[in-house]
């Protein structure tokens, strides 16, 4: 399979190196372009005032994968892979594997998600891969799952225009308990910024929010909206789905199928009735 690879951790981070030497010794066709430092919670920002430049690299990965540094962000990365550096098209866009979670609403403000999203967009099956440790440095597992995963799609392909975003819990691969369909959970964090000075004297801020893992527990609460357009039987299985922050915590790879339409149904169920006026014709 000819595969595309980023990643937001840059070009000399151990998930990606893992990831591509894992697949390219699978036999896959393996093409790397990614940032040249991190580049990690950049979200879907695209560098549009300054030129990107790119830089191929050798000596880093497995000889038959071919890499580039990127001067941008994740989503640059894979636009200009496809834009302008690869001659065909990839089967797949693949992004990681992250060093450290993407789970619930990380996934607004991860650069990891947001490389797969992007060949989403462009009509490209894709799948972000994370590690659920900033200390581990075991990414073997989270590699050999994708080996597999690119098996089954290979047999089965992905319904059109999803995202695959896969966690991995940072355990031996023996202590996995087994593979789970989550849908996206919710995780807040506490901002808290810390005042600083710099030796000229001037002020700044260091953002360092602490997440609130017991938001969790109210996840069931937040889809009570589904109401809306669900029957009771539905509302009850969406109900029964595992969200990845709990499925996580029990030592599942979690499997959560995203999408970049962020178009909210019950919103317009809401809306769909009420009268609004333009501000030049109310009296």
């Amino acid at each position: 399979m000819n595969l595309l690879i980023s990643n937001d951790d840059g070009i000399f981070s151990l998930g990606i190196r893992t990831l591509a030497n894992t697949l390219a010794a699978a036999g896959h066709q393996i093409t790397v372009v990614c940032p040249d430092r991190e580049r990690s919670a950049t979200g879907h920002g695209l560098t549009l005032h300054k030129p990107i430049r790119a830089e191929q690299v050798e000596s880093v990965f497995h000889p038959a994968v071919q890499a580039w540094a990127c001067s941008g962000t994740p989503s640059d990365c894979v636009k200009l892979a496809l834009g302008a550096l690869l001659s065909d098209p990839p089967e797949m866009v693949l992004s990681g594997i992250n060093h450290g979670s993407n789970l619930g609403t990380d996934v607004l403000y991860s650069g990891t998600v947001s490389a797969a999203m992007e060949g989403i967009i462009e009509g490209i099956p894709s799948v972000a891969f994370s590690l659920t440790s900033f200390s581990s440095q075991e990414f073997q597992p989270a590699a050999n799952f994708a080996k597999a995963l690119l098996d089954q799609v290979a047999d089965c392909p992905l319904p059109q225009d999803t995202l695959l975003n896969v966690n991995v819990p940072a355990v031996p691969e023996a202590e996995i308990a087994g593979v789970a369909i989550t849908r996206q959970g919710i995780r807040r964090y506490i901002d808290q910024f810390e005042k600083r000075v710099d030796p000229r004297g001037k002020t700044y801020y260091w953002l360092a929010g602490e997440v609130i893992e017991e938001v969790a527990e109210l996840e069931l609460e937040s889809i009570e909206g589904l109401k809306l357009k669900l029957s009771q039987p539905d509302r009850e299985w969406f109900q029964k789905i595992p969200t990845d922050v709990q499925a996580i915590r029990q030592n599942y790879i979690t499997v959560t199928p995203l999408q970049y339409n962020l178009t909210c149904v019950v919103g317009i169920t809401a809306l769909q009735n009420r009268k609004f006026h333009s501000g030049s014709s109310v009296s």
